[in-house]
């Protein structure tokens, strides 16, 4: 499984870093609202390929047989994979060529608490809170760990869904289905 899973998470990790690359050289362009829906389609392009990863698994290593579990392992790892690269990616990307992306972003948050009509106490709590949230983004750890969270839920998603798709049951557990059934 080792070659598989690095094989096929190290190309959906190319596949998304380059992807992401281009996204960001063309979000200016497009908007933040398309650039956000651009991203998430740059995702589950990317996490295709752990259909195809298990799928190769169970067809050339496995004899065409595989579990839920063995097939969820084998995509959650390429997953994993891919999410990796997409947090290097983006750790690169932002730390040396576009350090202030994230300004714009936190500058909208603060007008829409400011432009809410909420009352003035929870207003400044609110700003407050993602000016915090501003800072703690300057840290590489916690700025990982957030990255890190935008393509695992689509990753996970698309692993689910693919074990689901691709197993396929032994022939003792095949054999004891149709004992069953007579």
């Amino acid at each position: 499984m080792k070659k598989t899973v690095l094989t096929f998470g190290l190309i959906a990790g190319l596949v998304i870093s380059v992807l992401m690359d281009g996204n960001v050289l063309l979000m200016n362009k497009i908007g933040s609202g398309h650039s956000l829906v651009l991203g998430y389609i740059t995702m589950v392009a990317s996490f295709l390929l752990v259909y195809f990863g298990i799928r190769s698994y169970r067809d050339n290593t496995l004899a065409g047989q595989i579990s839920f579990g063995r097939a969820f392992a084998c995509g959650i790892l390429i997953t994993l994979i891919t999410c990796v690269c997409y947090v290097a990616t983006w750790e690169i990307l932002y730390f040396n060529f576009i350090p202030h992306f994230m300004d714009g972003y936190f500058a909208a948050q603060i007008h829409a608490v400011q432009t809410s009509g909420l009352d003035p106490a929870t207003v400044a709590a609110k700003v407050a809170k993602i000016q915090r949230s501003q800072q703690d983004y300057q840290n590489p750890v916690i700025n990982m760990a957030y990255t890190f969270m935008e393509p695992l839920p689509v990753g996970l998603l698309i692993t689910l869904i693919s074990a689901v798709v691709l197993r396929r049951k032994t022939s003792v557990e095949a054999t004891a289905a149709t004992a069953s059934r007579l």
